[in-house]
């Protein structure tokens, strides 16, 4: 017995050598065979691949000898250089690592809201606050006023807005600054009936609601019960404004308690102040918690509407969709939908949400947005019975 163990264990100290001797032969015959193949990958000429393409491996390829084993989708979210690595079987049937260095960068230049003029009153104090200035990925672009003028003096001063990202993109707008004793409003909307509303756009696959807050004070539900209309959204509440604290709309429990006696859909929007996907998390919370005694049909729409203080916030708007995305998941996380509310000009050029069904805001009769939307805010300026304190917003419901 202890002739047959000490022959074994000679056996493998010669075997165990020779069997290590024989892998790594074969280990470095593929490493001669890999080294000596046809390697033939040209790559596109211009490596520099702007922020959030879409982009996959063969997109960075114009000729290669063989076939990419795993063609997969490029993460091109974050600036600046990075390393690319696949694998590629060539002619010869031999696996291939491969390695593209790309460049991303972000081409795209601050986005202005500015005429050709800007009217302020004597005495204003900074004309910069009053325009509005915001880029894709830099949350606080550098914003100057080219030019000699006098906000002390009236008179017309003919200058240039000047925005620069973090990039080095530049927006310059020429405008002329006009400083006049006083700012007069001409602002002044033409009252339309409920009634002619819904008859207008009251079709098979529509129906007609509105959205309520307090500042339509206290509704008379037994009159407008009869008003003809189809279902309602109601303001829940908001954040007093940045960093604020939570509140709820004064007419809130009222308006969702009677309107639920309607026997009407309804839905609930909340007014944010977000500028990160913390803050936005954290309202989305409350809205849930808020929401555990009611019952709602349609979505919690998400309300970001503070344009004309915007660059206080010192938000991208890249940031400012994933404050959304984070109010959007937090609710799908506990079974709510959700939707963006948005007006035109603002869903287009800021909102990535085209693709998106949305709460479209756009007061006119026939609405040119082009993105996909479930429900048209027409007008903020109806009457309607049972409602006497103000006007109210009307909107349509595509269901079908």
């Amino acid at each position: 017995m202890k002739k047959k163990i000490i022959l074994i264990i000679i056996s493998l100290i010669i075997l165990v050598p020779i069997i290590i001797g024989i892998i790594k032969y074969k280990e470095y015959r593929e490493i001669k065979r890999i080294e000596n193949a046809i390697i033939k990958v040209d790559t596109v000429e211009n490596l520099s691949i702007p922020y959030n393409t879409k982009l996959k491996i063969s997109d960075l390829i114009s000729d290669i000898n063989g076939q990419i084993i795993n063609d997969y989708d490029i993460d091109t979210t974050k600036l600046g250089e990075k390393e690319i690595t696949f694998e590629y079987l060539n002619e010869e049937n031999i696996i291939i690592p491969y390695t593209i260095t790309i460049n991303i960068i972000d081409n795209t230049k601050p986005v202005v809201w500015l005429n050709s003029t800007l009217t302020v009153a004597v005495g204003t104090k900074n004309i910069l606050d009053k325009i509005m200035c915001g880029d894709d990925l830099d949350n606080d672009p550098q914003k100057e006023i080219v030019g000699e003028y006098n906000l002390d003096k009236v008179g017309n001063y003919h200058l240039n807005y000047v925005a620069t990202d973090f990039s080095g993109n530049k927006t310059t707008i020429p405008f002329t600054l006009k400083v006049v004793n006083k700012v007069t409003n001409t602002y002044n909307t033409e009252r339309i009936k409920f009634k002619k509303i819904y008859d207008k756009y009251k079709k098979d696959d529509t129906k007609i609601g509105i959205d309520v807050s307090k500042w339509q004070g206290n509704i008379n539900f037994d009159l407008i019960k009869n008003s003809g209309i189809e279902f309602a959204i109601i303001k829940l509440g908001g954040t007093d404004g940045i960093d604020g604290e939570f509140y709820m709309d004064p007419k809130f429990e009222r308006n969702i308690t009677e309107f639920s006696k309607l026997n009407i859909p309804i839905g609930v929007y909340f007014y944010s102040y977000a500028n990160t996907e913390e803050k936005a998390k954290e309202e989305a919370l409350y809205v849930i918690n808020t929401l555990k005694e009611y019952n709602i049909d349609l979505p919690v729409f998400f309300d970001w509407e503070n344009w004309s203080s915007f660059n206080k916030f010192k938000v991208s708007f890249n940031t400012l969709n994933k404050t959304y995305e984070s109010f959007k998941n937090t609710l799908a996380e506990n079974g709510y939908e959700s939707m963006l509310y948005g007006s035109k000009n603002y869903l287009e050029k800021i909102w990535n949400r085209l693709e998106d069904n949305v709460w479209l805001a756009h007061y006119t009769t026939k609405t040119d947005y082009i993105g996909k939307y479930t429900f048209w805010q027409a007008t903020s300026s109806a009457v309607i019975d049972g409602i006497t304190e103000n006007t109210v917003d009307v909107d349509i419901w595509y269901f079908k």
